[in-house]
């Protein structure tokens, strides 16, 4: 107990909550007295046995009843792993535990585990005492009774591999021979989970049934194929067990043998009769599944039995497509010897191809180009470059590239809509993770940067990556870009920048047009607070109304950064006029009253001109300013780099 002993539930408090001085003339051994009394007097009100919950194996009713092995079935671990043949012990459902009391001073002390009273049947099977045994046998003792899990003496002797054990109770109680736990598990079940083979020998000979199934639908030579016991399988086969039967998975025992790569159990499974083409509930054959796991050797034996080296799961996955997912060169390398179909897509139209290059294992994606249709790759609506390049296969582009996929591809319409911004090239992918290497090489060999529904550009821009916003500049991105779906009156480009006044200056160098931010529709009048949407006055326009700069900048976020982006946006446009709610922003702050003298027309005629030349020289040339044959001071001067007077 962790604060005492707790009483019955009236209104007595506990006692480890009453006051010390109450108990302050008993002695140390007194209060633990009445401590433990009172857990007695507790556990009685309660129901509940005192002592330990947990015994040892019961195997009469004159006997106590216990709880003996608890044997768990999963299709992977069907027996318990801390059992093993020769094992002194027998794990319990419930062990017995100390119990802990709260000494009168607050700490807290253990009372000894209580002792385990063995029963004196199992303490016999587990040692080997066939002479015990067999005096309790002569004395009438009823040894074929099951306990409170359902295991009998034969289901000990059987586990604990104790093969005289299990002769004695063969002879003296026939008809236990295929008894079953709780579990479902048969003694031949245990003795084969154990791998006891003279066990199995004596339960086969006594006519145990091989093929009684545990709760999972197993049976004993599914057991010893899943624990790779050749001389157990073979002895199960001689005593005609069903090499076909299967479990609540589908699997058979071919199945477990094939993941397991054990050539003996495969052959001799073979020669039993078992199916080579049996599929589980989901379609998969043991070739499948030897190909799946990587198991070679497997692969090779059940192809020179007659398997289908192109057989497909119920998603419509082949075995190539599962060995370049998994990445076993040496399975893929087999399969394509073979003349499997590297074109037979899964149930989401994807090739090996393409999974391989999402993995990035070079060596299956250099196996696959050469036997993979580019025809079929273009129906798929994908292109491997595109999955290169998502998951920054830097090296898997660079190859597929140099193989001729063309790195113009897009997306299909039904593959676009699967994600939320609706991106459709190869480029876009490689944008968005940030790679500027996959970016510089797309761009390099004639990538497009201007197909996507939302340019690539911005979100450059939205990373802040400089080098790839220059790339993509530097390759023909529009720099006024917008987005179609979210309308503004300026660029998208100068929205996405203006938070970051360094790169809203690159994208106003870059040729960004500045002059579209104060356009602005209700010019020196009231602006609305909140504009009516037109669908609520009956007009149900699609379209909606574009967002004005001056809308943006009174956000929030960007309120009180106004004022220095309008003065970024004056060095870039001539004679402009503020709006009143732009005037009204820059009145708001002291310091901004010099940006709004800046505003007022007529701007410096050396300003004008400046804005007039970068217009004559156009976006392309602006970019090519360093090599155009002007002056250095004129070069400068247009860079905005020039504080002085060119007069």
């Amino acid at each position: 107990m962790a604060t005492g002993v707790t009483s019955t539930r009236d209104s007595r408090r506990t006692f480890g909550q009453e006051e010390y001085s109450l108990y302050s003339s008993l002695s140390e051994d007194e209060l633990i007295q009445m401590a433990v009394e009172q857990s007695l007097a507790t556990s009685s009100s309660t129901g509940q046995p005192p002592g330990p919950r947990g015994q040892t194996h019961s195997r009469s009713g004159a006997q106590p009843q216990t709880n003996g092995p608890v044997i768990q079935n999963t299709a992977a671990q069907p027996c318990p792993k801390n059992r093993s043949p020769g094992t002194n012990s027998a794990p319990t459902a419930n062990p017995p535990r100390s119990s802990y009391f709260r000494r009168y001073d607050g700490r807290l002390f253990r009372t000894p585990k209580p002792a385990v009273e063995l029963d004196p049947v199992v303490v016999a099977i587990k040692n080997g005492d066939e002479e015990t045994l067999s005096n309790m046998i002569k004395a009438g003792k009823a040894l074929s009774a099951p306990n409170a899990d359902g295991w009998t003496p034969l289901h000990e002797a059987a586990f604990y591999n104790e093969p005289g054990c299990v002769k004695l109770l063969l002879k003296a109680y026939p008809g236990t021979v295929d008894c079953r736990t709780l579990g479902e598990e048969t003694a031949l079940y245990l003795a084969t989970c154990e791998g006891n083979l003279k066990c199995m020998t004596y339960l086969l000979e006594a006519g145990a049934e091989c093929d009684i199934t545990s709760k999972a639908k197993e049976t004993p030579l599914y057991k010893a194929c899943e624990h790779k016991n050749v001389e157990a399988v073979k002895l199960l086969i001689q005593y005609r067990a069903d090499v076909n039967h299967r479990c609540n998975r589908g699997w058979t025992a071919l199945h477990e043998a094939a993941v397991r790569n054990d050539l003996d159990i495969i052959e001799a499974l073979c020669k039993a009769g078992a199916k080579i083409e049996a599929s589980n509930i989901y379609g998969i054959t043991p070739l499948f599944v030897a190909a799946q796991s990587g198991q070679l050797e497997a692969m090779r034996f059940l192809t020179k039995c007659g398997a289908n080296i192109s057989t497909q799961a119920s998603d419509n996955a082949s075995a190539l497509y599962e060995a370049s997912k998994n990445e076993h060169e040496d399975v893929v390398a087999f399969l394509l010897s073979q003349n499997a179909d590297a074109n037979k897509g899964n149930k989401d139209g994807w090739l090996p191809l393409h999974i391989a290059a999402a993995r990035g294992n070079m060596e299956i994606v250099q196996m696959l180009i050469p036997v993979t249709s580019k025809v079929r790759v273009r129906r798929s609506g994908i292109s491997p470059l595109h999955l290169a390049a998502q998951h920054n296969r830097n090296d898997v582009v660079e190859e597929l590239i140099e193989a001729g996929y063309n790195i113009h591809a897009l997306l299909s319409p039904e593959r676009s809509r699967l994600f939320e911004d609706k991106r459709t090239s190869v480029l876009y992918f490689a944008v968005y993770n940030n790679n500027i290497e996959t970016t510089e090489r797309l761009l390099k060999a004639g990538a497009n940067p201007n197909v996507d529904l939302i340019n690539p550009i911005l979100i450059s821009i939205r990373h802040g990556s400089i080098k790839n916003i220059q790339l993509l500049i530097d390759h023909g991105a529009n720099i006024n870009a917008y987005i179609p779906t979210h309308p503004t009156s300026f660029p998208a480009t100068i929205m996405f920048s203006m938070k970051y006044l360094s790169l809203l200056k690159l994208i106003m160098d870059f040729g960004g047009d500045g002059e579209s931010c104060f356009k602005c529709e209700y010019g020196n009048r009231q602006h609305p607070e909140q504009v009516q949407r037109r669908d609520d006055i009956g007009l149900r326009d699609k379209k909606p109304r574009p967002v004005q700069f001056c809308e943006m900048v009174s956000t929030p976020g960007i309120y009180r950064w106004a004022g220095p982006i309008i003065d970024v946006l004056l060095d870039y446009v001539g004679n402009v006029n503020l709006c009143s709610k732009l005037k009204e922003h820059l009145d708001s702050y002291e310091e901004w009253a010099n940006i709004k003298a800046k505003s007022e027309p007529p701007r410096p005629l050396i300003h004008l001109c400046r804005i007039k030349v970068r217009k004559l020289l156009g976006h392309q040339r602006l970019k090519l300013i360093e090599v155009l044959p002007l002056p250095g001071r004129l070069k400068r001067y247009l860079e905005y780099n020039c504080t002085d007077d060119l007069m």
